[in-house]
């Protein structure tokens, strides 16, 4: 039998289930500690540099290499296929999380890292060396675009990240029994090793059966309340959950709004802009895929046209598939004058030629650099050229008390951009102080009335949130650039103090 097409194939799936464990490892990190070009960077560099060290450590296996295959393969179906699981879990109970998450992927990388070193010594009785070298890598590199593109377009997903770690855990299993039988000339103890193969692909198939109640078990411990909801997009985590006080929201584990209060700040955010421009026709929101924005936007009888644009397709349907939620945003999403488009903001405002009266921006906060350039010069600069002449925006901006410099560094850049600014702030007891700022092309008046019903905001309210305090007065701050992204250090860096 001619076990060299076959074998290559192996060099395929082992590539895919590499690339994926590092993918997967790469996505926690950045859906738990934030900073996703950080985290990749780390994990991508301390995966590459565990290669290296599996590469060299195959040097000192010099003795039935079949069956060292395999012990390795289904030591990485084993580690890899519950890696995913593992790193949820070690996030909510480990006090040392970053040092156990470096410690799996270098594991991982390790092991796959002696896997072809292996399988080539095996292949090198069938061919010449360059004829082998060329095989192998080209493989390789096959099978690592095969993992890229299916990650993030079905595998997240569909499948969520702990059933694609137990998934390629269980293809890596798949490789390893049948590789007791397609070199089985080669190697000793096939009993012993059919029976590891046998018991890796049980407790893989368990995990799988049993994914949900893994997930569960991990995001239980990161929540304080029940969790009532929960999926997957290629761009985030969403979870609702649910207590006495209402339910809450969360992306990638950061609160984004609970019943009880969201209308604080929601209020905030829409209303002084809304009461800036007068009566406006035409208005965008950018982010506020859950529609609570747009609530408060359509309260205003002038208002003929709506356009919201959101990243994430599973967030503006997030109201059909957990009802409370278009209750509380009073089923905004099914009003005529709604135009919902899924697409990166920044990419849409370059491109479309729309006039608006006034722009709503209910981004999350710049935790990442994805987010952080939605608070460039370079968008604002866009954003501006999209407004009528007397066209306002709105902007959420993060914690004037516990971010000052965030909060500061996204005024300072908003007036870079060319625009008058006016910024304000008021108390959401699930956040604290937040921060807002209105901004016009040109100079104009500080709106002064609500001409909409609101629950809490009313024209005294309104004077008082544009004083400042002392302890959030303006501090001296960089600009924040497309190239340098100096807001994301500064939030990281104030963020942590409080976490």
């Amino acid at each position: 039998m001619n076990r060299t097409p076959i074998l290559f194939l192996n060099v395929l799936v082992i590539a895919a289930c590499g690339l994926i464990y590092e993918l997967l490892a790469g996505t926690v990190a950045s859906y738990v500690l934030g900073d996703s070009v950080t985290q990749f960077s780390l994990i991508i560099g301390l995966y590459l540099s565990a290669l290296g060290v599996g590469a060299w450590l195959s040097r000192f296996l010099d003795h039935d290499l079949a069956a060292r295959f395999v012990d390795i393969e289904l030591a990485v179906a084993l580690i890899g296929g519950l890696s995913a699981p593992l790193l949820f879990l070690g996030f909510s109970r480990l006090e040392w999380f970053r040092l156990f998450l470096y410690l799996v992927v270098f594991v991982i990388g390790v092991l796959v890292g002696l896997e072809l070193p292996i399988l080539m010594r095996i292949l090198k009785e069938h061919l010449d060396f360059k004829e082998l070298v060329s095989r192998v890598l080209s493989f390789d590199y096959v099978g690592s675009l095969i993992a890229a593109v299916l990650f993030p377009m079905f595998l997240v997903p569909r499948l969520g990240l702990v059933r694609t770690s137990i998934a390629f855990g269980l293809l890596n299993a798949a490789v390893g029994l049948y590789g007791t039988y397609l070199l089985r000339p080669l190697m000793r103890g096939v009993t012993m090793l059919r029976a590891r193969a046998a018991l890796v692909i049980v407790i893989l198939v368990v995990a799988l059966i049993r994914a949900d109640l893994l997930t569960s078990l991990a995001e239980d411990q990161l929540f304080a309340d029940e969790i009532v909801y929960s999926t997957s997009s290629p761009y985030q985590r969403i979870v609702v959950t649910r207590g006495g006080a209402g339910f809450q929201l969360f992306l990638n584990g950061n609160l984004q709004f609970s019943s009880a209060d969201e209308y604080r700040y929601h209020e905030a955010l829409v209303h002084p802009a809304m009461s800036a421009f007068g009566s406006p026709r035409r208005v965008l929101i950018l982010g506020g895929g859950d529609g609570l924005a747009m609530r408060e936007v359509l309260k205003y009888p002038s208002v003929q046209r709506v356009v919201l644009v959101d990243l994430d397709p599973k967030m503006t349907a997030l109201s059909k598939a957990f009802p409370p939620l278009a209750e509380l945003n009073r089923r905004a999403f099914d009003d005529p004058r709604v135009e919902v488009i899924n697409s990166d903001a920044f990419v849409w405002i370059d491109e479309r030629r729309d006039q608006f009266d006034v722009a709503i921006i209910d981004f999350p906060d710049p935790n990442t650099f994805a987010l952080g350039k939605l608070y460039t010069t370079r968008f604002y600069r866009m954003l501006r050229s999209r407004l009528a002449p007397d066209g306002t925006i709105a902007v959420q901006c993060t914690s004037p008390l516990f971010a000052r410099k965030s909060y500061w560094c996204i005024v300072r850049t908003m007036e870079a951009a060319g625009l008058h600014v006016m910024p304000y702030q008021t108390t959401v007891p699930s956040f604290g102080v937040w921060g807002f700022a209105v901004a016009r092309s040109r100079p104009f008046d500080r709106p002064q009335h609500i001409s909409v019903s609101t629950v809490f905001l009313d024209d005294a309210v309104l004077g008082s949130m544009f004083v400042f305090p002392r302890d959030m007065a303006p501090v001296p701050v960089e600009i924040n650039r497309l190239d340098n992204q100096i807001l994301v250090r500064y939030y990281e860096d104030e963020w942590r103090r409080w976490s």
